[in-house]
């Protein structure tokens, strides 16, 4: 039993243990985002800037599964599109659709990056 009371503590909890919902939120708003971009400036280098930036902030901000913010991201870009189709009358080129999967290969790079300049931050401010 008195293993039992020593993993009970009054600590506050730690960063990476903050709810991370607000930024799942941020995540979809900028997958939204780069998706209304794409169909308004059909550039797709444009769209994989984007897609790599905010997976880059994204990995920045929560370094934790960097992978999760290239899939939230990456998934509302199309998404975006399809939404452009069904309610718009952009109506994008098979191209254009294709491309839009295609958008979140830069966000892999954007993620890990990001998660990994958090790791260097973190070390340097620890003075390692």
């Amino acid at each position: 039993m008195g293993e039992c009371s020593t993993l009970v503590t009054t600590e506050p909890v730690p960063p990476r243990m903050r709810n991370d919902g607000p930024f799942y939120f941020l995540a979809a708003l900028a997958g939204i985002g780069t998706g209304w971009v794409d169909v308004a400036v059909d550039d797709l280098l444009f769209t994989a800037l984007l897609v790599l930036m905010a997976c880059m902030l994204l990995g920045l901000l929560r370094p934790r599964w960097p992978w999760r913010w290239v899939v939230v991201v990456g998934v509302f870009v199309p998404v975006a599109e399809l939404a452009a189709y069904l309610i718009l009358t952009v109506k994008p080129t098979r191209a254009q659709v294709y491309g839009s999967f295609l958008a979140a290969l830069p966000g892999i790079a954007g993620a890990y990056g990001g998660s990994l300049m958090r790791g260097v931050i973190d070390n340097l401010r620890q003075g390692k």
